[in-house]
């Protein structure tokens, strides 16, 4: 009897060619800032936002070389692109590179705060405190010089998206980690207040949290760390792989698309499930 009251609620669905719908990430239209996105993580969102349609200003800190080269490659793509030269820290800096971009594209629609650093590995008790201080102002302050910045001109449109470069440090506080885990994990409650506030204004904000990232720094702190190689730390992962900076990209350009844009408040892992295991 039972048996056949489960199988009267049973419900078969299948998926056709006719019905199933395509996805595709667009960011057609929109204009991307991305602070740090000239190298490693912010070069890999900048390049996802600029193939997905967006046109991109790269704020960067100190390497021209690395700027030249990731506008060329946009520009290559067939998308607009500048360079801007700031330290986020700069709170006169970041309100001039944010009226150039506005001067330059005309609107504002996408930021992605990723400029960061990683701290010095020190206890808490040994930790000096101008490291203090430099973690969170690049980190922290950083951000928020940019989000008031923009925040102007991403009222002005239709919708805004707001992103964070955030880190599993910030779950683990893992020993010696302090600055940085501190760091992230103020920026993930800065996102998640800042979500509420915007959302009126139709900006959706979010974080992604990532794991180990196959990037100039990550494989420089994995080798001070650990002695090993990056590449083999990857084969003992979930999907035995690093994390790569197109993974990134490929998340932000998904949550700044029309397909992404129920998501907001929300810290998003990616860590290939490493952090799980």
């Amino acid at each position: 009897m039972r048996a056949k009251q489960q199988a009267k609620y049973t419900v078969e669905v299948r998926l056709t060619t006719q019905n199933r719908k395509e996805i595709e990430m667009s960011t057609k239209g929109r204009v991307a800032i991305v602070t740090g996105g000239s190298r490693g993580i912010g070069r890999g969102i900048s390049l996802a936002l600029a193939k997905a349609g967006a046109d991109v200003a790269i704020c960067f800190r100190r390497d021209d070389d690395a700027a030249k080269s990731i506008v060329a490659e946009i520009e290559a793509i067939g998308r607009k692109a500048m360079a801007f030269q700031a330290d986020v820290t700069d709170y006169n800096k970041v309100k001039e590179m944010v009226a150039r971009t506005a001067d330059t594209f005309g609107r504002i629609d996408i930021l992605v705060n990723n400029a960061g650093i990683a701290s010095r590995g020190q206890y808490i008790a040994d930790t000096d405190i101008e490291e203090m201080h430099r973690v969170m102002n690049i980190h922290v302050f950083g951000a928020f010089h940019f989000v008031q910045s923009v925040l102007p001109h991403m009222r002005k449109q239709e919708r805004g998206d707001i992103h964070f470069i955030s880190s599993m440090a910030a779950v683990q506080c893992r020993a010696g980690h302090g600055p940085y885990a501190v760091a992230k994990a103020a920026l993930e409650a800065f996102a998640k207040v800042l979500a509420k506030e915007e959302l009126p204004n139709n900006i959706r904000v979010n974080v992604m949290a990532l794991g180990l990232v196959e990037t100039e720094m990550g494989t420089r702190l994995v080798k001070a760390t650990s002695g090993q190689d990056i590449k083999e730390i990857g084969k003992g992962m979930p999907f035995q792989r690093v994390c790569q900076p197109e993974d990134v990209g490929n998340l932000c350009a998904f949550l700044c698309s029309d397909e992404g844009g129920y998501i907001s408040g929300h810290v998003i892992s990616l860590d290939g499930g490493s952090f799980r295991i």
